[in-house]
């Protein structure tokens, strides 16, 4: 009998092997390799996602059924749901706090969009202006709140600020330096315009962002048809423009909830509580009071109601989606 040589046989081999490919590995390896390799990719993310984000939102909540008070020696104790009946039925200075702060909301929310809005449309008809005009429009919003609020508060000062002494000179002299910051009928007003002042533009942006999206077409044809000027801005561009300007009113009005920069700045919620908001509030509680579990409660309450006015928001952008589609 004749032995092939060897060489010969490592070239069938490899012929054979060339041909019918490598061979086949185990099917719940090679699953098990591929499953696992993305999530040990993902897993330090996760993990730092859980470590600011769900950890203290789940540590507070607990907070929120325990009194712990800081300047006492007594350690926390489970009181149940006693901090909400605290602050819904039984502190007149936490439902003071929401109404500055839904004064805030209604009113300056709703000058923010309207002289966003006009300023969108003057902004949107000035062609090759526009990006300057723009850029200094957007000045205010780069400023951080804390310096905004400093700025305003040497602005409205009664005695070297530069708007009593503007309104001296308009008045020829009879009008004598006014403390702003300190009448009680007054000092929200001055927080609320300091507010305006700083994110109106914001909603300016928002609006022309959404006059470009409109396609010209819409508006030739409304021209065409022999519309007027406010005829088109009423029934074709503001319609386009509605759910553009909600989603920047949500932004606002959760913004809005958050205002405390602006406050700490101006007048620290004073004279009196007058202009303290729901976020001045729950920073007193728990920074300057100690009160660690209704400081919680309070946070949790701020929560539910921001969460149910942006419901609120989604379900009518959901029903005008809806509308547009039938």
């Amino acid at each position: 009998m004749t032995v092939p040589p060897l060489c010969c046989g490592a070239h069938e081999m490899e012929t054979r092997v060339g041909r019918e490919g490598p061979a086949p590995q185990p099917a719940g390896r090679t699953a098990r390799r591929f499953h696992l390799t993305p999530v040990l990719m993902v897993l330090p993310a996760v993990g730092v996602l859980l470590a600011i984000t769900v950890f203290p939102l789940v540590y507070t909540l607990r907070l929120t059924v325990m009194s712990w008070e800081l300047t006492t020696s007594f350690p926390a104790q489970f009181v149940g749901f006693q901090n909400f009946v605290r602050a819904l039925s039984q502190d007149p200075r936490f439902w003071n706090a929401m109404m500055n702060t839904g004064v805030l909301v209604v009113v300056g929310v709703g000058l923010q969009t309207l002289i966003g809005t006009g300023l969108a449309l003057e902004v949107h008809r000035l062609g090759r202006l526009r990006t300057p005009v723009l850029s200094l429009l957007m000045i205010p919003v780069m400023i951080a709140p804390v310096i905004a609020g400093f700025q305003f508060r040497m602005i409205y000062n009664d005695q070297f600020g530069p708007l009593n002494f503007l309104l001296d000179q308009a008045t020829g002299g009879r009008f004598h330096g006014y403390a702003w910051l300190a009448d009680p009928h007054v000092a929200l007003g001055a927080v609320m315009f300091t507010d305006v002042w700083q994110w109106t533009p914001f909603m300016t942006l928002v609006v022309l962002a959404g006059l470009q999206a409109i396609p010209a077409e819409l508006l030739e044809v409304a021209e065409v048809d022999g519309a007027t000027g406010p005829q088109t801005l009423w029934r074709v561009t503001l319609p386009l423009l509605l759910p553009v300007i909600v989603i920047g009113i949500l932004v606002r009005v959760m913004d809005t909830f958050k205002l405390f920069d602006i406050v700490y700045q101006l007048t620290a919620g004073g004279p009196g509580n007058v202009t303290e908001t729901i976020a001045y509030y729950t920073y007193l509680q728990g920074f300057k009071f100690f009160s660690l579990g209704y400081t919680a409660a309070l946070a949790f309450i701020q929560l539910a109601v921001i969460t149910l006015i942006a419901q609120v928001f989604l379900r009518y952008l959901k029903r005008g989606r809806a509308g547009t589609a039938a």
